[in-house]
This record gives C-alpha cells, structure tokens and sequence, in this order.
C-alpha cells in the first residue's frame, strides 16, 4: 500500500468538482429518505397492562409509589385502608386534594405504598405521587394540577443540628451561675 500525497491543488480541484454538480445529485443517492414522524400537539396517557398509571411522590422523608385506575375512590396505602393509615382527617384532605382540584373526586382508585418519614411527610407524597399519575393517566389535567401547585415536590426538610447548640437554632439554656 502506497501512501498517496495530497496538496491543497487537489483539494481545490476536489471541491470544484463537487461544486459543478446539480444540487439534487449526491454521492449519497443510495440512501432512502425516512420522513421523521411529526410530534403531535396531544399527549398521550401513560398506562399500563392492568389499566393503571404510575408516579412517584416525595415529601421530607417519605417516597410514596402510587398507582391509579378509574373506581369508586378507594385509597388503599401499604394494604391498609386509607382511613385506617391516615386516621387524621386533615392527612386525608391532603391526599385528596388534587382529585378536588381535578374535579375526579371518587373517580379513580388509588393504590400506594409508603416509606420513611412520618404520617406527615408521608401523606404529602402520596399527594404529589396522585398528582404525577393524574397527569400520566389525563394529561389534560397538567395545567389545573401545575397552577394548583400539586406537581411541584415541597423541597423543605428538617435544618440539621449544629454544634454548641440544642437544636438546629435553639441555644442551650443560659446560667449566670
């Protein structure tokens, strides 16, 4: 194999070629054109075999996997009932905010398992987690959900400790003696 030497003379003659071509004709006439399909204004639902959309929900602590499908609005968190996990009315509320916002009250069942964090921190993410797959199953709500500020995960966490203090900010108890 002998190497070939190349001046700028041959690149100049070389481009000049390719210049005096028609513009349709191209070395690459072999290949086939494919036509990219064009992306569609609608979005369309993310749902599974079962029927069911998926989502993940994080508050604080806690990460909640929730699922939904269309029901009678049965909450059903680590196989217990809803009303029995959360037996405070408030944390119910909380769930089932994003389903009043929607207007999908006792529309959608929803089934979540839980970990980390409190009770608190816990219904917040199931809260976020029934926002993210209301938008996966309709994603028609999106806008209703984002203006209510479901979909946004609340980043606030407990402030550490810090040391020569009591708490995160609560100093010892002063003495004088």
């Amino acid at each position: 194999m002998a190497e070939e030497k190349h001046t700028l003379a041959d690149l100049k003659e070389l481009t000049s070629r390719e210049s005096s071509q028609p513009e349709g004709e191209s070395e690459a006439k072999d290949e086939p054109v494919v036509a990219e399909p064009e992306p569609s204004g609608e979005v369309q639902p993310n749902i599974d075999a079962q029927g069911r959309a998926y989502s993940t929900g994080k508050r604080k602590n806690a990460v909640a996997r929730v699922w939904i499908k269309p029901g009678l609005g049965r909450v059903t968190v680590n196989g217990r009932e809803g009303e029995v996990y959360f037996a405070r009315p408030v944390l119910r509320m909380i769930i089932n905010q994003p389903l009043i916002a929607a207007d999908r009250n006792a529309q959608y069942d929803i089934w979540c398992t839980v970990k980390g964090g409190g009770l608190s921190g816990q219904a917040g993410a199931v809260r976020h987690g029934v926002s993210r797959a209301l938008v996966e199953f309709e994603p028609n709500l999106r806008p209703v959900l984002k203006k209510g500020g479901f979909l946004t995960r609340d980043s606030r966490v407990v402030e550490r400790k810090k040391y020569g203090r009591a708490k995160a900010r609560r100093s010892f108890q002063f003495s004088k003696r």
